[in-house]
């Protein structure tokens, strides 16, 4: 069973973001699109990349009214340690969440109960949050930060255009589909 089209379950979880710790649950999850990506864990090799080129499409993201969140089962005072020490970790301005009970890590489905880390895990989160895109995938495949953010004006689109789905390499003002007996057979 997949969790895509599910509501997010309830949490708590303390983050560092903008020299601050801030506490979060399920609700701030709510009015607003959000992303969250989940990454194994601060100090590492992979992640610094993804997180960096994901804080190099930050402004975009901002632009669509989507926040977006960084998740790992380190705690909020490694995220803070990591951001302070790593050049890569500095250029980060979006919240990085603290799992080290591995609450959300489970709830998303993406938890390595024998490493206790959690795997690449990409989530969208749509304002009544509910979870329209999900991808994991092995913790040796970097992501990339450019394709999240067509997934999510895709997300978007078909949000507010019932009726029309966005086909394979779908773009921003490209053609859309409008399924129907029509089609069938046609494509």
């Amino acid at each position: 069973m997949s969790i895509i089209n599910t509501e997010i379950k309830p949490f708590k979880a303390t983050a560092y973001h903008a020299g601050k710790f801030i506490d979060l649950t399920e609700a701030d999850f709510k009015g607003t699109w959000s992303v969250l990506m989940f990454y194994p864990a601060d100090f590492t090799f992979v992640c610094p990349t993804e997180l960096e080129d994901l804080a190099a499409f930050q402004s975009e993201f901002d632009k669509m009214g989507v926040k977006v969140y960084g998740v790992s089962t380190d705690t909020h005072f490694a995220h803070k340690a990591w951001h302070d020490t790593s050049d890569a970790i500095k250029k980060v301005n979006y919240p990085l969440i603290g799992d080290p009970t591995g609450l959300l890590s489970r709830n998303f489905e993406v938890m390595i109960e024998e490493e206790g880390l959690a795997l690449r895990g990409t989530f969208v989160i749509n304002p009544e949050g509910q979870i329209k895109v999900m991808e994991v995938h092995d913790n040796g495949i970097g992501r990339d930060a450019s394709e999240l953010l067509r997934k999510v004006k895709a997300a978007q689109y078909v949000a507010s255009h019932p009726g029309e789905v966005c086909p394979a390499k779908w773009t921003e003002g490209a053609a859309t589909l409008k399924p129907s007996l029509d089609l069938v057979g046609k494509i």
